[in-house]
């Protein structure tokens, strides 16, 4: 039951912010964790030193718990680690890659570690690791994906582990919630309706590209590196494409991508860089408070659930 995620999490609403790099600041994340969800700080974009500063304007901002996403692959990892150990953070999730090697250190700080994994074999992995939850993260999210999609995903991990399991990918409403809670998850992450939080710093152009967006309106590119990236289509995409069908090297397109996800959040520059989304997008059609969308979320959740007929 959505009860245990917040037991353990020690949170009013079972909503996890999702952890977008250059998105989810300090102030994004203070005004979840302060409506009763858990807000995420990023760290794919900065070092120890500004997780550090985060970490201690979020504490300024809240008293209210909040977790830290790690980057397993990133070549901050290693001191990133061992900040969050320093500061006492009550919680951290982590993607690409296995936490394992950090749980002793995470443990002896009473961290709790919730890793992302986009498949059955990912998830039973983090739970030997030592995990106490896992996030099932279908294809339908933004930024770097699997390929497995939230319906499929989440009852098969469900299945196979004995960690509650939150649900990722395609959530932006109660519907969402509600239709992962029927597949076994016990909390929801949701990342771009928090994209339109008025808490989020990111490019009023951005915002508005979300707002906009349509149900196909996100495209892929990268797959032919292994390393696949949901965004919304602009000339940027068109441009990968391009490369892609003309076998560029993995190179060519990492040089493209370079400086492409900063370039939409702080500068705006919707067309030329990536503006990451998940396809849920076109679900979001207004700017609200982080507090206002965590209340819409679970009274829509709550009277679906409540209203179920059998």
């Amino acid at each position: 039951m959505y009860l245990d995620i917040c037991d353990l999490l020690s949170i009013q609403y079972p909503i996890i912010q999702g952890a977008m790099a250059w998105i989810s600041d300090a102030g994004l994340v203070s005004a979840v964790s302060e409506a009763g969800g858990l807000g995420v700080l990023a760290t794919g974009h900065i070092d120890a030193e500004g997780c550090i500063k985060a970490i201690k304007e979020i504490r300024e901002r809240t008293n209210k718990p909040f977790a830290v996403n790690i980057m397993l692959l990133s070549q901050q990892a290693d001191s990133i680690v061992k900040a969050v150990c320093e500061q006492k953070v009550p919680v951290v999730t982590t993607g690409a890659g296995s936490p394992g090697k950090y749980i002793k250190m995470f443990k002896e700080s009473n961290i709790k570690v919730l890793p992302v994994a986009p498949s059955v074999a990912i998830a039973k992995r983090m739970e030997k690791d030592g995990a106490d939850a896992v996030i099932a993260e279908g294809c339908e999210s933004g930024g770097h994906i699997g390929k497995i999609t939230t319906m499929a995903l989440v009852p098969q991990v469900v299945d196979a582990v004995n960690l509650p399991v939150i649900a990722a990918g395609g959530i932006a409403d109660g519907r969402g919630m509600a239709a992962a809670r029927m597949l076994g998850a016990s909390g929801f992450q949701i990342g771009t309706r928090f994209i339109v939080a008025k808490e989020c710093s990111v490019h009023q152009n951005y915002k508005n590209r979300i707002i906009k967006a349509k149900d196909i309106d996100t495209t892929t590119t990268g797959a032919s590196t292994g390393h696949p990236v949901r965004v919304i289509k602009n000339k940027l995409t068109r441009k990968f494409d391009e490369l892609e069908k003309n076998n560029a090297s993995a190179e060519e397109l990492d040089a493209l991508g370079r400086g492409a996800l900063r370039k939409a959040v702080t500068d705006g520059d919707i067309e030329n860089g990536s503006v990451m989304s998940g396809q849920i997008a076109g679900l979001v059609n207004k700017e609200q408070t982080a507090e206002e969308i965590i209340k819409e979320l679970f009274e829509q959740y709550k009277n679906i659930i409540c209203n179920i007929k059998i």
